[in-house]
């Protein structure tokens, strides 16, 4: 987190007006977008000029929250997010522990003198990297990170409506509704403190769950009647979407999102993979029970990471190599994905 040192240092970094620029990860998602805009609109309420910018496109069932038409993506508009990020005063790197996260933004971040600042709960961050760095794993999101950021600060009166709202995103997305990391007390105070200042929390659940399109619905069921693989040795199931499946779907942007979450409804499934076929790449979601880290996994196999329970990684290969190479893998992992919750 902050020594005191740095706590005073930010604060009187931030109290004159600066140029910012605030980025987050390729492929965002609800925490990611939430996380920009809490700090856009924090750090305008505190009289600065503030940009946002992220490396690609991010899901349209974000585009109902304020703001979101002002984040910049790096792939559609390069020049512009170029001369904005070698101007910065500040850049922000939120929701991610590593700057190839960021793809082709982190050639372009301000050198030094600008400062850069990380705010991220990820396994492991470059803190190298940073000039100062506010992260902790046991954190739900980094949302709830930016929260302790700004109370850390001593700004809690510049939370309004608008950061509250996107503060609430981070943390409900996060956590699938508070179904995982979610057993922190501060969480729930936290998103009390949010529900305060007005914001309405059922809207915002439908704004975000409620507006599938139906061809997303029908590449749900596809994905699970037709794609899905159980192995029951290993407690583990496994989801494949070709490229052929993803267009035969008029697949958009967000409409993987949750699948890998379907398989672990089943009691004896411990571990759960999603593999998606995307530009010559294979994309590989993990999500586990219990204390399998699939971050671990996911580093030492498949070039990612994440956290202990959600973790992603890619690979270039034929998605029937994939999965004969991860059923071996996983052998390897067999004992300790033999386990049963206690309901």
């Amino acid at each position: 987190m902050l020594t005191h040192t740095e706590k005073e240092e930010l604060k009187a970094l931030l109290k004159t007006k600066k140029k910012i620029v605030l980025s987050s990860h390729s492929n965002p998602d609800g925490d990611a977008i939430g996380s920009l805009l809490a700090m856009y609109y924090y750090l305008r309420n505190k009289g600065h000029e503030v940009y946002m910018v992220v490396p690609n496109k991010f899901p349209e069932f974000y585009d109902w929250m304020p703001g979101s038409d002002l984040i910049i993506n790096y792939e559609k508009n390069a020049k512009k997010a170029q001369q904005l990020l070698k101007s910065a005063d500040i850049f922000f790197s939120l929701d991610y522990n590593a700057l190839n996260r960021i793809g082709p933004v982190a050639e372009f971040i301000p050198p030094s003198p600008a400062t850069r600042i990380l705010i991220d709960h990820h396994i492991d961050p470059e803190r190298d990297k940073f000039d100062y760095c506010y992260s902790n794993t046991a954190f739900s999101s980094t949302g709830e990170l930016i929260y302790s950021f700004i109370s850390t600060l001593g700004d809690i009166q510049f939370i309004d409506k608008s950061v509250a709202e996107a503060l609430y995103t981070c943390i409900v997305t996060d956590t699938g509704s508070f179904s995982f990391s979610c057993n922190r007390p501060e969480t729930y105070e936290i998103t009390a403190a949010l529900l305060k200042l007005g914001i309405d929390a059922e809207k915002m659940h439908r704004l975000i769950y409620d507006t599938f399109s139906e061809q997303r619905l029908r590449l749900l069921g596809f994905a699970i009647s037709n794609r899905m693989i159980v192995w029951d040795d290993l407690h583990t199931s496994l989801i494949y979407l070709t490229k052929a499946d993803l267009i035969k779907f008029n697949f958009e942007v967000g409409d993987t999102e949750g699948v890998v979450n379907y398989p672990l409804m089943m009691k004896k499934v411990n571990l759960s993979i999603l593999i998606t076929e995307k530009d010559n790449k294979l994309r590989l979601s993990f999500r586990s029970k219990g204390n399998f880290s699939v971050n671990d996994l996911a580093r030492k196999h498949f070039n990612g990471g994440g956290h202990r329970n959600a973790a992603g990684g890619n690979v270039s290969k034929l998605v029937n190599e994939l999965i004969d190479e991860l059923k071996v893998v996983l052998v390897d992992y067999s004992k300790e994905l033999d386990y049963e919750l206690v309901y």
